[in-house]
């Protein structure tokens, strides 16, 4: 998301609402699952890296 630049005399003003309770659990869920599929992400690539690495000895 980019910077929004404020006119002179205008402010921008952003009210978020409160999230629901199910709503919360919802991107709390989604937060620990994208999580756990960026650490396996990130091991696999290391493990490729070290395989690739190693291999040219």
């Amino acid at each position: 998301m980019g910077f929004i630049k404020e006119p002179k005399g205008v402010d921008f003003v952003i009210e978020g609402k409160p999230l629901t309770k199910d709503q919360e659990k919802k991107l709390s869920s989604f937060i620990a699952k994208r999580k756990l599929e960026i650490k396996k992400k990130s091991q696999s690539n290391t493990h490729k890296q070290y395989a690739l690495k190693n291999s040219y000895k």
